[in-house]
């Protein structure tokens, strides 16, 4: 037993000190319970095939899956519209909008996704953003409290209660606790955001390095002289590739692109691919051609080879009226060409982009002028930007030609923010589907197994790039974390330490009755979770809170859900938690700041929630 309550102690103080990375200090947390024989191999190694841990992978991928497609930033910013320039109404959109995606998305993951969301409608409104981004990072944390999936904590005390042999908590049983945080945090953050932070977040946004793909397409015009242009049954264009329509030379016309709707006729399991004009690309029946150029030589161009023209500065959604291009295979990006140059003086055509690249060239900028056509004819001179077209990883190939030119921005990272919009009702589909097999009981299926389908179906279904961006999504240190720190629970167990330490507890608290022993453990884990995680502190304290209440005789779920609130609600510090330290830059925030705010508020929070508890699950 002394061993172990060593071995926690290092783990805590390594925790702490922040020095080494949280899942290597588990890791050799996990070594040292094998090393002294306190756990076998096989008991060491079952948090990695745990069925909470292979949740949370499959939560990871589809969170990732929402974000892509971009169906969340859709939800939230259509409902935060809502709010117009009232700070009243903006503040409590914000509350609730982040809450309610944190019930199924990650903590971190809701914050990431809604900040510039929050920032600019700030902005709009004329308020601090400083006063929203605190409350947004709070609301993360109290909206994840509503659902089994919603943080870590709760699959933790879910596992705690299943692996004691009670009966487990049904996905929405969390819901009445989550609503009582949310409603709390609001009342209390109301004041006290307009009383400590209203002059907080006067930051200029002008350092933003680098441009958006849409500011590109604003700069150079590519949408105001964009047109579609689509081959019907009947068109003369079919089965002729690029080369042979020689656009540019007739027409003085540039293919962009060209757009391919493919694997099902259905709209919900629409497919599009992105094809880069390339001299080989051949034409097929219902293709769409995006083009630039001048209006006159387009229609002729349509004329010529009986093409429908098309509302032409629209994707193919005919409900989406916007002048905007997509980029989910192909991009653009600057270039700016090196005095040392070996294409300085050559012709676009002569420099060969497009054979040595497979890349195009749109446009070029020489000081304030931008050149648009003729580009084949145009000379190139030292100092110009170009505007190049390509697939993602032909312009990140590009970078690597640094003798001749310069790269501007981050080309493969603005991929990574291209949102899959189109695919957004199959990721809403999916994660409906995952939810319903999740709470209502007469469907046969396992929470863990609910969570891998869907996370499967959101790969298969193309919600994700590749099957590499899936696998990027899933935060690989929270899994080893959470995996090399749940045998642990097994260890304080095995050795009597969790008997014991809650014996101390109970000897001291026990004495006046469940309630203040209850109160013991919530302020205890309250404590822990400023300096340590709240998934850590979760795994440590649910098997403590546990054999606690079974000592005493009493229900244990009010005491495993003290330890889950006072995990998740812990705002006195910026480092507690992911999302408080994401605001703390945007926000302009000071160590203070979170005394000021989230002290008073964690302490409210725990007060209430000491006696609301009881009510819900009585002892």
């Amino acid at each position: 037993m002394l061993i172990t309550l060593i071995i926690l102690v290092l783990s805590a103080v390594f925790f702490v000190s922040g020095k080494f990375r949280s899942d290597i200090v588990a890791l050799c947390a996990l070594i040292g319970l094998l090393v002294f024989q306190i756990l076998t191999p096989e008991e060491a190694l079952s948090g990695f095939s745990n069925s909470v841990v292979i949740m949370m992978v499959g939560l990871f991928v589809v969170g990732g899956a929402i974000f892509q497609t971009g169906l969340a930033k859709m939800i939230s910013s259509r409902i935060l519209k809502l709010a117009g320039k009232s700070e009243l109404r903006l503040f409590l959109l914000v509350m609730l909008v982040t809450s309610a995606i944190g019930a199924f998305v990650s903590n971190t993951g809701t914050v990431a996704l809604m900040l510039p969301i929050v920032v600019s409608l700030a902005v709009s409104a004329g308020m601090n953003a400083g006063r929203l981004l605190m409350p947004l990072a709070f609301a993360s944390s109290m909206g994840g409290m509503m659902t089994l999936i919603g943080t870590p904590p709760n699959l933790v005390i879910q596992n705690v209660l299943t692996g004691a042999g009670f009966k487990p908590l049904s996905f929405f049983s969390f819901l009445p606790v989550g609503i009582i945080c949310v409603v709390v945090g609001t009342l209390v953050l109301l004041p006290l955001t307009k009383w400590f932070l209203s002059k907080k977040g006067k930051k200029d946004d002008g350092d933003l390095s680098g441009k958006s793909l849409n500011q590109l397409v604003k700069e150079y015009g590519l949408s105001s002289n964009l047109f579609r242009l689509r081959a019907g049954n009947d068109s003369l264009l079919i089965g002729k590739t690029m080369i042979e329509l020689d656009v540019r030379r007739k027409y003085g016309l540039n293919i962009l692109e060209v757009r391919r709707g493919e694997a099902s006729q259905h709209k919900f399991l629409k497919t599009v691919t992105q094809k880069l004009a390339s001299p080989d690309t051949t034409v097929w029946v219902g293709d769409v051609l995006y083009i630039t150029g001048d209006v006159a030589n387009v229609n002729r161009f349509a004329q010529d080879f009986l093409i429908e023209m098309l509302d032409g500065h629209t994707t193919e959604e005919a409900a989406k009226v916007d002048k905007s291009l997509d980029f989910y295979d192909i991009g653009i990006a600057e270039i700016v060409l090196m005095p040392s140059s070996g294409i300085i003086n050559q012709t676009v055509k002569e420099a060969g982009f497009r054979d040595k690249f497979n890349v195009n060239v749109l446009g070029i900028r020489r000081k304030k002028e931008y050149i648009l056509h003729d580009l084949g004819r145009e000379n190139m001179h030292s100092g110009d930007v170009l505007l190049v077209q390509g697939t993602w990883q032909d312009i990140a190939r590009l970078s690597k030609e640094d003798t001749d030119w310069v790269v501007l921005g981050q080309p493969l990272n603005e991929a990574a923010k291209v949102t899959l919009d189109y695919k957004a009702p199959v990721a809403a589909a999916i994660m409906l589907l995952m939810v319903v097999m999740m709470v209502f009981d007469f469907i046969p299926v396992a929470p863990v197994t609910a969570v891998m389908i869907a996370g499967l179906l959101m790969v298969l279904t193309g919600c994700f790039r590749n099957v590499e961006a899936a696998y990027k999504t899933i935060n690989w240190e929270t899994i080893v974390l959470f995996a090399g720190m749940l045998p642990m629970s097994l260890a304080l167990e095995k050795t009597g330490a969790s008997g014991y330490i809650s014996n101390t507890l109970v000897s001291g608290l026990g004495s006046y009755g469940p309630i203040v022993l209850m109160a013991g453990i919530y302020f205890t884990t309250s404590l822990m979770t400023m300096f340590i995680s709240n998934t850590v502190t979760a795994v440590l304290m649910a098997p403590i809170a546990l054999q606690s209440a079974i000592q005493i005789g009493v229900n244990p779920i009010p005491f495993l859900f003290a330890v889950t609130v006072a995990a998740s609600m812990c705002f006195a510090s910026p480092f507690s938690t992911p999302p408080n330290a994401l605001v703390m830059p945007a926000g302009q925030y000071t160590f203070m700041d979170y005394i000021k705010v989230g002290l008073p508020l964690q302490i409210i929070m725990g007060v209430v929630m000491i006696f609301a508890l009881p009510l819900l699950f009585p002892f």
